[in-house]
């Protein structure tokens, strides 16, 4: 059988993508389905291969690479950077095709992507994945390939009626500020207090991954623009200890077409905020058409996701997030290897350049030899 060959995405192969998506287009990370991924990316192919020049976001989602065999495309991958300094990556999707199952569980065409990624990534040091639980095949997949489990993430949804009970309440957040690239390290604070310790090393992120600058803030508008959109995103402050204790980002979907999508950060020592900013994105959803919140939580603390069930949250997705870390041996030159240097030459470099100068000290020897070492005395 021919090897399979891995090589970047071309337009031309985005029809031949549709033939490996799952028949249930089930099991993708945080409610976005594989379809609805790959028509935005058919219609803004272009503008994301002109975005390519520069550094934002939309560059990677042509950071996928597909393997064929004899011109038939047999899988896709596509990877992109999770913080700013590309230290940590994260695999976003892997597909083969249906009838290739076998070849998933074993390894074949995904472990193939994936150590192609590998060796074409040389800047990251993690990787991470999110695996839908109920897919043993994938679970697998990343096994083989090193990934160990990190944390639990469960993606909840707030049904619209559910909304209307919580925008009946009067949020008490008097200090909920507006955010800012001034409030970088404010939320980078928040960001590592919230998360466990084993999960921020992983991530790897820095003030920088809280800062936006203006190139990446005029195409996030026009990006919003074109899907319908508008962002709401604030952070509560705590004035005593001069920190950020909450925040909230809410993309709301103006023409009611999709749910609205939530980011949620709760300080553990500050758990009473769920209730007060889950009351005040509901009071912000409330213009525009009625339709649900799609809420993702990075907590990653199952004792303090408890919090949003009691504010009538409902789990809608589970999966798992794994890491693998990445170490890169260093091709040794001939000038650095030890292999073709003779003793001869390594003991060259001590030989003396001068003849010695005689002196007068002489090691210990009988008695009666003393007066030869010492004829002055």
């Amino acid at each position: 059988m021919p090897p399979l060959e891995v090589r970047p995405v071309r337009y031309r192969d985005l029809e031949a993508v549709l033939a490996l998506l799952p028949p249930d287009e089930a099991g993708e990370a945080g409610g976005r389905p594989v379809q609805q991924w790959l028509d935005r990316l058919r219609r803004r192919f272009w503008l994301a291969k002109l975005a390519q020049f520069f550094s934002h976001p939309w560059h990677y989602q042509l950071a996928a690479q597909v393997a064929e065999r004899e011109g038939q495309l047999q899988g896709l991958i596509q990877v992109s950077p999770i913080n700013a300094r590309r230290s940590a990556w994260q695999v976003d999707r892997v597909l083969v095709l249906p009838s290739g199952m076998e070849d998933l569980s074993r390894g074949e065409t995904g472990s193939l992507l994936l150590r192609h990624c590998f060796q074409l990534v040389w800047e990251a040091r993690t990787w991470i994945a999110e695996v839908d639980v109920s897919y043993p095949s994938a679970l697998a997949l990343y096994r083989q390939n090193g990934f160990q489990p990190l944390a639990q993430i469960t993606y909840w949804q707030i049904p619209p009626e559910q909304l209307v009970e919580l925008a009946r309440g009067e949020p008490d957040l008097p200090n909920l500020l507006p955010v800012s690239n001034a409030d970088a390290s404010l939320l980078y604070q928040l960001d590592i207090a919230a998360m466990p310790p084993l999960v921020r090393q992983v991530f790897d992120r820095d003030m920088a991954d809280f800062q936006r600058g203006i190139l990446r803030s005029l195409v996030d508008q026009v990006q919003q623009q074109l899907n319908h959109q508008e962002v709401f995103q604030g952070y509560v402050f705590e004035p005593q200890r001069k920190a950020a204790i909450g925040y909230f980002r809410l993309v709301a979907c103006r023409h009611g077409g999709e749910p609205h999508q939530a980011q949620l950060t709760v300080h553990p020592a500050y758990t009473w905020l769920y209730p007060e900013m889950l009351a005040h994105m509901a009071r912000l959803a409330q213009r525009f058409p009625p339709q649900g919140i799609h809420l993702t939580s990075s907590d990653y603390q199952p004792e303090r996701e408890a919090y949003l069930e009691q504010q009538g949250a409902q789990r809608r997705h589970h999966t798992l997030l794994m890491s693998r870390s990445v170490w890169h041996k260093i091709r040794e030159s001939r000038s650095l290897s030890l292999d073709g240097l003779q003793l001869s030459e390594v003991l060259q470099s001590f030989q003396p350049t001068q003849q010695p100068m005689p002196g007068r000290f002489c090691p210990p020897g009988p008695q009666e030899h003393a007066s030869h070492c010492h004829p002055h005395r």
